[in-house]
């Protein structure tokens, strides 16, 4: 079945986007669902799904791969960055002929999170009076994210995925869809990723979502429309949050205490390493906006896949299909005992350990390492025997 035969449109950027592109990106396809009811109980009455697509579907559609985002992350998986789409792909080297992700076999999905703003519904999408919806949008979860996601997997007709995978917060997805929905997860990849948040994660989460909502000019969320925006206080949390992206021998190694080229710290100059992270900080304002990204954080803090299914060795243990588990040594932010859990509440096999000096970005840098796992795992995925229920 080719993309052109199913009911989605080229999606044009109507609603606020990261940074508004010049025109929208080609690749990007949309579904729109209406009526999505929350975990809270709260319904959205529509939400735009946008997402992309790589290789084509079996007719017995049993050869669909989803790849699950991280947090400032995008659909935008492979390719160059182009018109509508200001980053190049985010995993380069994974998806396309003769790849990990095979598409002469493999039939690649991804879509952006609900909740964010690469054109899936977010706090800055249109609410139904017209008006961005802003402080007004619902509080969603991870398992909202997911439902929405199994939403469309129904509209392009799969009914169960051969592979779900991602890192982080994508990770969280991923083993959202074979906890929540095992019936439909023939396998999973869970990279650098956790089976809930922690305290210390959540704490790390606070300090920068009061970074953002500290500005001013963040107006309580409804900044939209006003041409304030943010930057000052989203640029502070990019800081926070990228210093545990990276582990702390990376950044003693890389910059020490040495003066930034041209400055003195001495006389109000910046150190090598806070130009970095000003570097760091000033990319992602340019692209990703401040709402999103305390709403996607949020939703982070309340992740636990065992969240009323019981233990977490109810929820793994009794999953039948092939969940593989990796983790990054020098992580900080996900350490390796949160992956060790999680193959200890599946009981079988062990965490496939990514050597990096990058710490918690490790799961975005050592594409090799990652590609080689993600090779392992879709073989093995093919010899594991899942069983296959009647549907209804």
């Amino acid at each position: 079945m080719g993309l052109e035969e199913w009911q989605v449109t080229v999606i044009h950027p109507a609603t606020r986007w990261c940074a508004p592109p010049p025109g929208a990106n080609p690749d990007a396809r949309a579904i729109r669902l209406a009526d999505v009811v929350l975990e809270s109980g709260e319904v959205l009455p529509e939400v735009v799904v946008t997402f992309q697509t790589w290789g084509r579907l079996t007719p017995d559609a049993d050869n669909a791969v989803l790849v699950e985002h991280a947090l400032t992350g995008d659909s935008h998986v492979e390719g160059e960055a182009g018109p509508g789409q200001p980053t190049p792909g985010w995993w380069p080297g994974l998806i396309g002929p003769g790849r990990p992700l095979d598409t002469d076999e493999l039939f690649v999905v991804a879509m952006n999170v609900l909740g964010g703003c690469r054109g899936t519904t977010g706090p800055g999408s249109t609410a139904p009076d017209g008006r961005p919806w802003g402080s007004r949008f619902p509080r969603t979860t991870i398992r909202d994210q997911v439902s929405v996601e199994a939403a469309v997997a129904d509209a392009l007709g799969i009914d169960a995925w051969f592979l779900v995978l991602g890192g982080s917060m994508g990770g969280m997805r991923a083993i959202e869809w074979a906890g929540g929905h095992p019936d439909r997860t023939r396998s999973a990849l869970i990279l650098a990723s956790a089976a809930h948040a922690t305290a210390d994660q959540i704490a790390w989460g606070q300090a920068q979502n009061l970074a953002i909502t500290s500005d001013p000019d963040f107006a309580g969320g409804d900044y939209y429309g006003t041409g304030r925006v943010p930057a000052a206080g989203l640029g502070i949390a990019r800081r926070i949050a990228h210093t545990t992206y990276r582990s702390a021998e990376e950044l003693n190694d890389r910059f020490g205490t040495r003066a930034q080229a041209g400055e003195d710290p001495l006389s109000d100059g910046r150190f090598a390493v806070e130009s970095y992270l000003d570097h760091q900080a000033g990319k992602l304002v340019g692209r990703f906006d401040a709402g999103a990204y305390v709403h996607l954080t949020a939703a982070m803090a309340t992740h636990d896949v065992a969240r009323g299914r019981g233990s977490l060795v109810d929820v793994l243990g009794s999953y039948e299909g092939l969940l593989r588990v990796a983790a990054v040594d020098t992580d900080r932010l996900f350490p390796a005992k949160l992956s060790e859990e999680i193959v200890s509440a599946y009981g079988r096999g062990h965490v496939r350990m990514m050597r990096s000096a990058h710490g918690h970005d490790g799961f975005l840098i050592e594409t090799e390492q990652v590609g080689a796992i993600v090779t392992e795992t879709v073989a093995d995925a093919r010899r594991h025997r899942w069983p296959v229920r009647a549907a209804g």
